[in-house]
C-alpha cells in the first residue's frame, strides 16, 4: 500500500485534511498524526480489522494494549466498566493533557485493544488535531506511538513517513513535535501506580489524589 502524506498547521488543521483523515479511519485505515508532545498512530477501536492493522503496522506484540483518545470524560463513560472518584479528580486535573490513565475497560471495547486484560488506558489530549478528528467521528481512536516497536517514537512527519511508508494509509505531516509524551497511571488496583513517567510527575499525581 501506498502511503499519503498531507501538509497541515497542527494549530489550526485545515477542515479538509481533518475530513480526509477521518475518512480513512472510517474504512478501517491506520492514519499518523501530530499531538502535543509526539506523533501517534490513530485507528477505530472498535474494528477488529483496523486494530490488526495497528499491531502489523508497529510489529506489536498481540497482548500489548493499545491506549485510546478520548474527546472528555463523557465518551470515556461509554468506554469504562465503572470510573471511580480518583478518575474524575485526575482527569478534572488533567486533561486535556498528558496523562494516560487505566481503567477497566466495558464490555463495548474488543479484548483485543486491551491486550486481553480487561483494562483500557484513555487520555484527552490537547491537540488539535486529535480533537478535531474524535469531533468529527465522534468516537474514540486507538492513539500509539507512531514507531516500529522497540525503535525511537517519530517526531516529525518526514519521519513518520520515512519509517512507516507502506504500513500506515495517511500521514498528517504538521511538523516537529517536541516534549516527553503523556504519563501513564494504573488505578484499578487499591493502590495507583506510575507504569511510565512523562510530563505528569508522580508527584504531581500524588498532591492531586490528596487534594492538594
Amino acid at each position: 500500500m501506498a502511503t499519503d502524506l498531507i501538509e497541515i498547521d497542527p494549530e489550526q488543521p485545515a477542515p479538509e485534511a481533518i475530513e480526509r483523515a477521518a475518512m480513512h479511519l472510517r474504512r478501517g485505515d491506520v492514519v499518523a498524526i501530530p499531538t502535543e508532545a509526539l506523533y501517534m498512530l490513530v485507528a477505530d477501536p472498535l474494528n477488529l480489522n483496523a486494530v490488526g492493522r495497528v499491531f502489523t503496522a508497529k510489529g506489536r506484540e498481540i497482548h500489548r494494549s493499545l491506549p485510546l483518545l478520548i474527546s472528555g470524560v463523557f465518551m470515556a463513560e461509554s468506554m469504562a466498566k465503572e470510573l471511580s472518584t480518583r478518575f474524575h479528580l485526575l482527569a478534572r486535573h488533567f486533561w486535556p493533557g498528558p496523562l494516560t490513565i487505566i481503567v477497566p475497560a466495558s464490555a463495548n471495547v474488543p479484548l483485543k485493544v486491551t491486550g486481553n486484560t480487561g483494562r483500557l488506558a484513555m487520555r484527552q489530549s490537547r491537540s488539535r488535531v486529535a480533537q478535531a478528528l474524535l469531533d468529527w467521528l465522534d468516537q474514540p481512536l486507538i492513539a500509539t506511538s507512531a514507531n516500529i516497536s522497540g525503535q525511537p517514537t517519530c517526531r516529525s512527519g518526514i519521519e513518520v513517513f520515512g519509517t512507516m511508508d507502506g504500513r500506515v494509509d495517511l500521514v498528517l505531516d504538521g511538523g516537529a513535535c517536541t516534549g516527553s509524551g503523556a504519563t501513564t497511571v494504573d488505578i484499578t488496583e487499591p493502590y495507583w501506580k506510575v507504569i511510565r513517567e512523562g510530563s505528569v510527575s508522580e508527584k504531581e499525581i500524588a498532591d492531586c489524589l490528596k487534594g492538594r
